[in-house]
């Protein structure tokens, strides 16, 4: 069908400007001023933000994460305006699992950690079942999950990582050594996923520098947001007035959070406790279409609206959205408003309509 969504602000992946945008069969058809053709369905977003299709670096899904908290992909994503999502597990399920979904996909196999050494053998595996869908592996580097005493599991998942042409997220929460200690081990490309979290060695205890650093190196900063779990607010809301903000905005969403987390948690609720926080509406929208789908490699396919690309788009309102989240610090944020996704459009097709 062809689809005109008319009168919005239109983030193109770069910047904002004031347009209609036509989509005809799956791709972007024209973005103009002014379009006065006619369509099947024609949407006013006077008001609100079109976007492309928002790309969640760091999910769970199910068949791809373990059962206990893979959630549907589609059910998790495309409601919040998320045609695009990783899978940051990965040690279950194939290719045919992940493109079995309308929202689009990609996987971290996930490694394991055993007397203080990172084993590969389940990983190899996976990366073998997931071929192109696999984007890198996923090292959580916590003490309260696992037998981690040094930064030797890093180091040798980096060094696993470069030889097969992969990159690394790293889950830093509980982490036994100084964040800096993790940054100055990764690389280029590599993603460091709870970056604002609390407890010890986490980014205040350095003043940010850590994060600073991270972004000296090309290290990709993740907020992993995962509600109020693996996030300190005030640490969070710290690291924005400092300048330290993230590069990417995820939700680390699982079957537990969607409907536990001070309203219907998603990446709309991500966005909104950024805003929030102070975060600019520039950087949160680009933290969420376009560094994400550079970081995956899918930058020619995912996170940007121009002519000729594929016709995955979202339509934001700003409004009486509200959330309330306290973190286990007992910090509080809370708000009357947030962002909600009124239209969702997934290779030209409208696959959701608040």
């Amino acid at each position: 069908m062809k689809i005109l969504i008319k009168n919005g602000s239109l983030w193109n992946g770069e910047t904002f400007i004031r347009a209609d945008i036509l989509t005809e069969n799956d791709i972007v058809a024209k973005i103009s001023d002014k379009i006065e053709q006619s369509a099947d369905f024609m949407f006013n977003a006077e008001n609100k933000i079109v976007s492309p299709g928002l790309v969640d670096l760091h999910t769970h899904m199910s068949g791809v994460s373990p059962d206990e908290f893979g959630i549907h992909a589609d059910m998790s994503c495309i409601p919040f305006g998320v045609t695009a999502a990783a899978d940051a597990c990965g040690t279950m399920g194939d290719c045919s699992v992940v493109n079995s979904h309308l929202t689009k996909g990609c996987v971290f196999a996930g490694v394991g950690i055993g007397d203080n050494s990172a084993l590969f053998e389940h990983a190899e595996k996976m990366l073998e079942k997931y071929g192109n869908c696999a984007v890198g592996i996923k090292l959580c580097f916590d003490s309260s999950q696992s037998s981690v005493k040094d930064i030797t599991p890093v180091a040798e998942a980096v060094e696993f990582a470069r030889k097969h042409n992969l990159i690394v997220m790293v889950h830093c929460s509980n982490s036994p050594v100084k964040m800096f200690d993790i940054v100055n081990v990764l690389g280029k490309g590599d993603i460091l996923t709870h970056a604002y979290h609390g407890g010890v060695n986490s980014a205040a205890e350095d003043n940010f520098e850590s994060i600073r650093e991270a972004k000296r190196r090309g290290v990709v900063v993740d907020a992993g947001l995962a509600g109020y779990v693996h996030t300190d607010f005030e640490i969070l809301r710290h690291g924005i007035e400092c300048g330290a903000i993230p590069d990417t905005i995820s939700t680390d969403i699982t079957r537990w959070s969607a409907y536990m987390r001070g309203g219907r948690y998603g990446m709309t609720m991500c966005m909104s406790i950024m805003k929030t926080l102070g975060m600019s509406e520039k950087d949160i929208f680009k933290a969420v279409t376009t560094t994400p789908s550079t970081v995956l490699g899918k930058d020619k396919q995912w996170g940007c609206l121009k002519e000729g690309r594929c016709a995955d788009i979202a339509v934001f309102a700003y409004a009486d959205n509200g959330f309330d989240l306290t973190d286990k610090n007992e910090n509080r944020i809370y708000d009357e408003k947030g962002y909600r996704c009124m239209l969702t459009v997934v290779n030209g097709q409208i696959v959701y309509r608040y």
